[in-house]
Formats: structure tokens, sequence, C-alpha cells
């Protein structure tokens, strides 16, 4: 039987409310906080303000540490609850200027300055300088993790560990649970080259001061013959960029973009955003029979049942 320990702490108080209908968790893989949604009965005794401390065990396992952000009631004494994790602080603005720093460093930074609580970081080596001014914070580590993961070729991500930001390798969260027709009720997938699509890369540099503008190009020849021109225009910040991420931009953008996903897996309070699961379906054009990335999982919890809607990238599926 499904065991769900759920409390809310108020002024030191901890509540554990009587919950209606079905609990459920939604991750994405970056640039979104953690939410938990449910519904409580108002017995008259349960007291909870906005900002309390959210806690959710599933089966004895720490898997939701947020914060109540959205009580919505009903006539019939039914509060309706929104939850977010310590990403959900993320939505902050500000500017930020750093020299030779690693994403580690501008966490915890950043954590520092906004209150947030770090746990394990990945230090990846890789050293950057850049100037933000009037972005979020998720804007601030989007762009420096995307710059890190040009220079070294690493898919790194940020997530909230039970209350404590974290950064890993998304290779070291390999799991063994496996999706396939017999462990999932029904999938979608498909295949499109409109979106995120692209055969040609010009990047460039302009010089604020000479007004000079340096391009670098980057095309596979081929696929512009199968589809057409399909052209990223962008600017770089530096010049010595302009060759490796026009090359790794191409590299990532052209392929046909796949998208597959899976409604009613098997429940598993492993499975997070960023992490990687075995998949094994036949989609009719292509197999499916490797590791695959979790971009966006929402576990649901219901009658005694735990259950998954999976958005998984990897391979061919970009």
């Amino acid at each position: 039987m499904l065991d769900l320990q759920l409390s809310i702490e108020n002024e030191g108080t901890i509540y554990v409310p009587l919950l209606e209908g079905s609990l459920s968790v939604e991750w994405e893989r970056e640039g979104s906080p953690g939410k938990l949604s449910f519904s409580v009965v108002n017995d008259g005794k349960i007291n909870f303000q906005e900002g309390n401390v959210v806690r959710l065990f599933v089966d004895g396992v720490p898997f939701f540490y947020g914060y109540v952000f959205t009580k919505k009631r009903d006539k019939n004494q039914r509060i309706e609850v929104t939850c977010y994790d310590q990403l959900r602080y993320l939505k902050n603005k500000g500017s930020l200027k750093y020299t030779n720093q690693t994403i580690g460093q501008i966490l915890r930074r950043l954590a520092d300055e906004y209150g947030l609580e770090c746990g394990e970081i990945e230090e990846t080596g890789v050293a950057l300088s850049r100037r933000e001014d009037k972005v979020t914070l998720f804007d601030m580590i989007g762009n420096a993790l995307e710059e890190t993961q040009q220079i070294n070729r690493t898919l790194y991500v940020l997530y909230d560990d039970f209350g404590k930001l974290t950064l890993k390798k998304a290779q070291d969260m390999q799991l063994d649970c496996l999706i396939c027709d017999s462990t999932a009720e029904d999938f979608s997938y498909e295949s499109s080259i409109d979106g995120e699509t692209y055969n040609s890369i010009r990047l460039y540099y302009e010089n604020d001061q000479t007004g000079n503008l340096q391009e670098y190009l980057a095309r596979d020849e081929g696929n512009v013959a199968r589809w057409g021109l399909l052209q990223m225009y962008d600017a770089v910040d530096a010049p010595e960029l302009l060759k490796n991420k026009a090359e790794g931009y191409l590299a990532l953008y052209n392929s046909k973009r796949r998208k597959l996903s899976v409604s009613g897996a098997f429940g598993d309070v492993r499975v997070r955003a960023g992490c990687l699961v075995p998949v094994q379906l036949v989609l009719g054009d292509v197999d499916a029979s490797t590791y695959l990335l979790v971009e966006q999982v929402t576990h649901t919890f219901e009658n005694g049942r735990h259950a998954m809607d999976l958005t998984l990238y990897g391979g061919i599926f970009v």
C-alpha cells in the first residue's frame, strides 16, 4: 500500500492534512520550479498560510520540500493548494557580473545573496566571465550552464533535492526503471523540422568600439538540400566563441526534432527531470531502445496508485 506522508508547518506547529482526491508533483529539467498540487479538507483545526513549509515523503523517502504559494477555497470547505520548491525564488530578477568563476561558484554566490540553501554542487572546471543586467536568476544560471555545456560537452541538471540546490551531471543520474509497453499505458511520438531545427548556423560578433562585424558560418549542405535553408543567426559576446559555438549549435540543432511522451507509467520515486531512464518502445518509423533523458515528469498519486507522465529526450529524440 502506497504510504504518503504530507505535512505543513506553520509557526512551529506541524499539521498533517486530510487529503482529498489526487496529489501531483511536476518537475521540468530547466527554467521552472518543482510544483506540488493537492486538495485538503478544512476540518476547522488545520491552520496554514502562504509561505509555510510543506514536506512530502513517499513510502518513507523524502520526495518534495517546498512552500505554500496559493490556496483556493470552495463552498465545500475544500482547499486547493499549490506549492513550489526552492527554485521558485530563481524567478527573482537582478544583475550580476562575474569574472573567471565556475557555475558552482556562481550558484553559491546567488544562494548567499538570495537566502537559498545549497547541497551537492558539481564542479565543472570551466571558468566563465559575463555581465547580466536585469534578468531572472533562472536566466543567469541558464546562460552560464549553456556556455559551460558548449565548452565541455557535458549536460548538467540543476534541481532542488528536498530543500537544497543541487547540480549534477545527467550521466550520473541514470536509473534502471524500464519504460516499455508493459510498464506504460500509452505514448505519443512526433517528428518535425518545424521549430528548433537548423542546418545553418551563422554567428556574429560586433565590436562596439570599432563597429567591425566578425561572422562565422557552420552549415550542413546535405541537409540544406534535403530540407531547404533553416538558419540560426545570433550574436556572441566574444570573437573567440564564434567557431566553437557555431559548430556546437550545428551539432545540437541539425536534425529532426523528435518528441516522445509516455503516459501512465509505473511510478518510481527516483524519477525526476534530468534523470536518464531505459526505454524500449516500437514507435513506427523508429524504435526506441536506449536511455533517454527525462525532460519533464508529473507524478500522480491517487487511490493508492502512483503513476508517471514523462516527456523524454535524447539520441534521436531532441
